[in-house]
């Protein structure tokens, strides 16, 4: 059993981190969601492949996500993705990269994504997509603190670390937009891979995750906006995820709002769009389970970077708000 670095005041986080010790000594994990965020509205294509090339123009963007902070071990996430639509009409393109590290385990993600457009109306936009995936999964099991002064010694199935086991997957989503309004339904990853069979471990399955995201923008005068959205994320054997966020656009530069995880996370959102092509956001996310009141727990933050190529600004009454 590993030794912890610090003091834990609280059962509800010792509970979890038993949880992590005991998957990775052996016990079988039934499902693995994937990263969360909490400013998914400009992070739309790591769930979505239907969102590629939906710009109109080159985007980029960079994204960066500290949980819990405070606690050693806690979940770091990036994600780098790029996309565009091609010379050919209603095609896009997009790459991404997504690292996701908790404790000793680490993953990575190279997605590929596709989509083509049609057009339902002077403003709607229909358009599907496909994913396609390697993911790399990484296991220090070598950094653990291990015991060896019980008469069994450490336990041998964390001797041999796991080292970028490779498994493809594939994924697909449908995203409808308009001027002011968005939604999609995607499952980024359909093939529910398990990790670890036939080996001295138990097995650890990635399941499917079900994505609905829709959104509105609201004019509420000439200088300023509003956008509700929501996030619903569904995986067999966890809980429900709803993530609800409202944010104000003024003058089109800048952004604030707030957001609520559903029995999880209350969070604070600003960003500003320091030209119409460079926007930086950063949020910060509270819990509000026990997990939230524990003192080494410093709450949860994240950045995003997103720059847009655009060519034709006479085309871009203003900055987009997804």
């Amino acid at each position: 059993m590993p030794k912890f670095k610090k003091n834990i005041s609280g059962s509800h986080l010792l509970s979890i981190w038993l949880f992590i010790v005991f998957v990775l000594s052996g016990l079988s994990l039934r499902s693995q969601q994937d990263a969360q965020y909490t400013q998914y509205m400009y992070n739309t294509m790591s769930v979505n492949p239907a969102y590629a090339g939906s710009r109109g123009h080159i985007s980029i963007a960079a994204l960066h996500r500290s949980q819990w902070v405070g606690l050693d071990g806690a979940p770091t996430t990036q994600t780098l993705n790029l996309h565009s639509p091609i010379s050919y009409k209603g095609v896009g393109l997009g790459i991404s990269i997504v690292n996701d590290k908790i404790g000793p385990t680490s993953e990575t993600y190279f997605d590929g994504d596709f989509s083509y457009t049609i057009y339902t109306s002077q403003e709607g936009r229909l358009s599907f997509g496909l994913k396609a995936s390697a993911h790399l999964l990484d296991i220090r099991f070598s950094e653990l603190n291990q015991d060896y002064s019980s008469p069994g010694g450490p336990d041998p199935t964390l001797q041999q670390d796991v080292d970028n086991k490779f498994s493809p997957n594939i994924g697909a989503g449908i995203y409808y937009h308009t001027q002011k309004f968005y939604a999609g339904l995607s499952v980024p990853r359909f093939l529910q891979t398990t990790h670890f069979d036939g080996e001295s471990l138990s097995t650890a399955r990635e399941q499917m995750n079900l994505y609905l995201i829709t959104g509105y923008v609201f004019d509420l005068n000439t200088n300023l906006k509003f956008k509700p959205a929501i996030l619903t994320k569904m995986v067999q054997g966890a809980p429900l995820q709803v993530d609800a966020s409202a944010n104000f656009m003024l003058n089109d530069k800048f952004i604030v709002g707030a957001a609520y995880r559903w029995d999880a996370a209350l969070s604070a959102m600003v960003g500003f769009h320091i030209s119409n092509s460079f926007l930086i956001g950063m949020a910060y996310d509270k819990e509000t389970t026990e997990l939230g009141q524990a003192t080494f727990n410093d709450g949860s933050f994240e950045i995003i970077l997103r720059y847009d190529f655009i060519k034709e600004l006479g085309n871009l009454k203003s900055p987009r708000f997804f």
